[in-house]
């Protein structure tokens, strides 16, 4: 293991020229689905590397400029404290919620439920076994949900795997009661146009609204057809789950034509990713307000009544945002964090030739008020060390670090690790610690890396696609009052108020 007190000493030149121009230029003039690739329900996807890239990576390796295969590197501050690898469910990981002394990890086949009492030994509650891409979870109460984005037989935990040109598919989102953690019961399925890419709860004292993110409608598929640009709202009854069903369908984006109102994307806008939905919605309930991260588009909008939500700004930059990924508000509703996934989570793009911009976040500052509030782009952040051609990298989820008066963040970066930084100055954001691995592979495209990386009861949880549960100790005098922070419950797309 190294530590390595300051990231900027690691500045890498790994990144063929000729290699990176040709992703590069991949990307600008992709495809929708190409320019968002989804691993499905299989196993990691992998490709080759040029012979001229495999060779810097080789060379960087041994001059130490980038950490050896699988070999942890770490900043000072940033204890790495234990992995739990993966168990009975093979498939891809993904994201993470809390509650309590529990932290439920989704994965392509299913979830797991560790318990975290003692953060240095994680412990295996149950595993259950419910396949169905993403697997997206979030809880609430007694209440486990999860999003299936692919096309399944049925919607049954064993189901298998069909084309969607099937009339018989099924896609959306499955409840499950949890009030045994030892043994979740499987309670109800509701099926969603486009099935479910993300969901974001929306928690109400006898019911929890679920917001229902997807994406790329397909003529051939009966339940998604274009255009699509809204998300499907699901009411749950807490009392009765088994009742959830679909109480509306609100537009997003309003328009003519066949595709709807949204960012209509290359040729028109190149590089960019047309939008046909929603990828994934961050709601702050405490405001009454949410923020989309719209493939094309960002949004802000008023969730004062739930199941008619009404976007207030949009927002697009067609000149370094590729897709619209997430989005995370700052505690006072000032700010909100986009992220740009450029390249859909399975390329290279952390480095020089990719540059700063592109693949990063962008923090938009909140002008006005009400009805009237603006997002005004300020800058972009993205981690300072460039990875190798073999490691896909680029933002994805992370959540606040609650220190008051503070804007800071956890971040997951796939196979560029996880970055903790600060944009209390919204334009000049900086990394303050980090934690990575080396590449999975210095021959071969290998997907994997930190699929989401949460701050939640004084320590940095991340769910590693292909390694399996991480669990991080952060030790800086910036971050330290957090500690002080407790909470029930984390569904990071459902911020809470953490001073409240």
């Amino acid at each position: 293991m190294i530590l390595l007190n300051d990231p900027r000493t690691r500045r890498r030149r790994l990144g063929v020229a000729t290699a990176a121009a040709g992703l590069l230029a991949a990307l600008l003039t992709a495809s929708p689905a190409a320019a968002t690739p989804d691993p499905g329900d299989g196993p990691a996807a992998t490709k080759g590397v040029s012979k001229s890239a495999r060779a810097e990576a080789a060379e960087a390796i041994a001059s130490g400029e980038i950490p050896g295969q699988d070999e942890i590197v770490h900043s000072a501050n940033l204890e790495h404290l234990v992995n739990v690898p993966k168990d009975v469910l093979p498939g891809t990981n993904s994201d993470l919620a809390f509650q309590g002394k529990y932290a439920f990890a989704g994965n392509y086949d299913g979830f797991r439920v560790f318990d975290i009492s003692n953060p240095k030994k994680p412990k295996t509650v149950s595993q259950v076994l419910c396949p169905g891409s993403q697997n997206d979870i979030s809880v609430s109460g007694d209440l486990l949900f999860l999003s299936t984005d692919s096309s399944r037989s049925d919607d049954s935990c064993n189901s298998t795997t069909q084309p969607v040109t099937e009339k018989s598919s099924w896609e959306g989102m499955k409840v499950f009661d949890i009030s045994d953690v030892r043994n979740p019961k499987y309670v109800a399925a509701v099926e969603t146009a486009c099935g479910s890419h993300t969901h974001t709860i929306v928690p109400e004292r006898r019911d929890v609204y679920v917001y229902v993110s997807s994406y790329s409608p397909n003529a051939a598929y009966p339940d998604c057809q274009p255009p699509h640009d809204g998300i499907s709202v699901i009411k749950v009854p807490r009392s009765a789950p088994e009742k959830a069903a679909v109480v509306g369908f609100p537009v997003l984006f309003p328009g003519e034509g066949p595709d709807g109102g949204g960012n209509p994307g290359a040729p028109t806008n190149p590089g960019v990713t047309k939008t046909t939905g929603c990828h994934d919605i961050t709601v702050l309930p405490s405001k009454d307000l949410a923020a989309g991260a719209c493939m094309g588009d960002g949004i802000l909008f008023s969730i004062k009544d739930p199941e008619h939500p009404k976007v207030i700004d949009r927002v697009q930059d067609n000149v370094n945002f590729a897709f619209w990924h997430s989005a995370t508000f700052n505690q006072t509703a000032g700010k909100v964090v986009f992220t740009d996934e450029l390249g859909g989570g399975g390329a290279a793009t952390c480095n020089a030739e990719i540059g700063p911009n592109r693949g990063a976040d962008g923090i938009y500052d909140i002008v006005g008020k009400g009805e009237k509030s603006k997002l005004v782009f300020r800058s972009y952040y993205k981690i300072p060390r460039h990875q190798a051609d073999t490691e896909n990298c680029v933002a994805h989820n992370g959540s606040l670090i609650p220190v008051k008066g503070k804007d800071l963040m956890v971040q997951a970066w796939y196979q560029g690790g996880v970055s903790v930084w600060d944009f209390t100055d919204s334009s000049k954001p900086k990394e303050i610690a980090y934690f990575e691995r080396g590449p999975l592979s210095t021959e071969t495209m290998v997907t994997g890396g930190s699929w989401s990386a949460y701050y939640y009861n004084g320590y940095i949880y991340s769910n590693d696609i292909a390694k399996g549960f991480d669990v991080l100790k952060l030790s800086d005098r910036r971050t330290d009052p957090a500690k002080r922070v407790r909470l029930d419950e984390l569904n990071v797309q459902t911020q809470p108020d953490y001073f409240d």
